[in-house]
């Protein structure tokens, strides 16, 4: 199996406040790498199919919420690449399925749901044979889709970026495509992630964990941010909202309050607090996940 990476577009954005405070951005487009394996999603499975294929299997399990972005992709990818896919859920099912469940089930994907307590322990080897039991012999790909293969794929974008620059940055749910980022940089430049949920202090250790596959572990140009996380983990409220739509409207740019949002917000602010030194480039990677906006509208929550 070949996967090629598609080539999206360097956008330069502009704004009186990089003018004042002598800062370039540009946004990494991935979230036109594919309309259903967006962004980020697109090169995590990369290597994680090709994998699969090359170890003789023909059905992809994965582990997700009912919104997940990871588990629409794999869906869409299994459908595009020839494997059966099924999607652990956390949860109990609510049907109708919401508009994320309802595009993987199109794209051939089996649901099986996880009381939340289960879900917790989800790689316990008991509820893993269980599910070998119930849907024969699968490629595992954990939740997010963050492993070794993941960020070996997530360090190819850097390649991608036609530019010099100084900061590379990235949303953090699982720490997976900061760390492909941290990888694919090699101590060049300085990667600056964004945590989405409360508390990212772990992510420090799940990068590190990732990186010390490639003996890589001891790298130090990064650092998260802890500061937008806007409540936690699908959390938004009227200013982020504010913030997303006010972004498109001028850059004709759309991003989402669960990832993109808290990214871009975070830089927008730490520009005006001086965090950047003048004359420095920055990369934003928009990592997609726009899918879920339809879920987030049909929750009222934007």
């Amino acid at each position: 199996m070949i996967i090629n990476n598609p080539i999206t577009p360097l956008t330069e954005i502009f704004d009186p406040l990089f003018e004042q405070k002598q800062i370039k951005l540009f946004i990494k487009r991935e979230d036109l790498t594919d309309e259903f394996i967006s962004g980020n999603k697109f090169y995590k499975l990369k290597y994680n199919l090709i994998e699969a294929e090359k170890l003789g299997y023909k059905t992809l399990l994965t582990f997700g919420g009912a919104y997940s972005n990871h588990i629409h992709a794999t869906a869409a990818a299994g459908r595009k690449y020839g494997f059966n896919t099924i999607g652990v859920i956390r949860g109990e099912e609510h049907l109708p399925l919401n508009p994320t469940l309802n595009s993987a089930q199109e794209n051939g994907m089996t649901f099986k749901y996880l009381d939340r307590t289960s879900y917790r322990n989800k790689y316990d080897k008991n509820i893993i044979d269980e599910l070998r039991n119930k849907f024969g012999d699968f490629y595992l790909i954990p939740e997010g889709g963050s492993n070794h293969l993941a960020i070996k794929g997530c360090a190819e974008i850097i390649p991608g970026i036609t530019t010099n620059f100084n900061f590379v940055c990235s949303a953090c749910g699982t720490g997976g495509t900061l760390a492909g980022l941290i990888l694919g940089l090699n101590s060049k430049s300085f990667a600056l992630g964004f945590s989405v949920l409360k508390g990212g202090e772990f992510l420090y250790q799940n990068i590190r964990s990732l990186l010390s596959y490639y003996q890589k572990e001891n790298l130090n140009n990064f650092q998260i941010n802890l500061d937008y996380h806007f409540g936690g983990y699908a959390k938004t409220n009227g200013e982020l909202n504010k913030f997303c739509k006010t972004f498109e409207e001028q850059h004709n740019i759309p991003i989402e309050p669960i990832y993109t949002g808290k990214m871009f917000y975070g830089i927008y602010d730490l520009i005006k607090n001086n965090f950047f030194p003048a004359n420095s480039t920055i990369i934003a990677i928009h990592t997609g996940g726009l899918q879920g906006l339809h879920g987030l509208k049909q929750r009222k929550m934007i």
